[in-house]
């Protein structure tokens, strides 16, 4: 491929959760999903200002499967042996508030976007809530991707690990 005189910018590899499963069982990583919805503001300015961050676009695609999924769509997905559906999906309403799809409710979502964080083995790790900046995701990407989550078993050791982090993502 010849040179182009320009560098993209890095941008995450998105995929389906099922791919995503499918990648974990070749090669075990985390999985971080975006739950959006067509209608959501703080979703697109995540799209936007966080995801197309270069230092976050890298680590995801380096640590983590990325999967992003509409919260309200009307996707049948496959995940942990058992088919999730959106029953209530109204087409007329899809780029407007609609029904929440079932795997939205399996993984406890009820704000918009919500990062959902998925161990190697498929088991559920955290909802992450809201917009976040490049260094306030980056806390959460490192913290999940090393399991310091799990010796963290009181609100003061989350607020020790919180104060101690130091951000190395560059704000663009």
């Amino acid at each position: 491929m010849a040179f182009s005189g320009f560098i993209s910018a890095q941008e995450i590899n998105w995929m389906s959760l099922e791919e995503a499963v499918v990648m974990q069982k070749k090669s075990p990583k985390k999985i971080m999903m975006d739950v959006y919805t067509n209608w959501c503001g703080p979703c697109k300015l995540l799209d936007k200002n966080t995801f197309k961050n270069k230092d976050v676009a890298a680590y995801v695609n380096k640590h983590y499967y990325a999967v992003k999924f509409n919260g309200e769509g009307n996707e049948v997905i496959n995940f942990n042996g058992s088919e999730y559906k959106n029953a209530g999906y109204n087409p007329d309403l899809a780029n407007r508030r609609n029904s929440a799809h079932d795997l939205t409710r399996y993984f406890k979502v009820n704000a918009y976007p919500t990062m959902v964080f998925i161990d190697e083995q498929g088991g559920f790790i955290f909802p992450l809530r809201g917009y976040k900046t490049p260094q306030e995701l980056e806390l959460y990407l490192k913290m999940f991707k090393n399991d310091d989550h799990k010796d963290m078993k009181t609100q003061e050791a989350f607020n020790d690990y919180y104060l101690a982090f130091k951000p190395a993502f560059v704000q663009e």
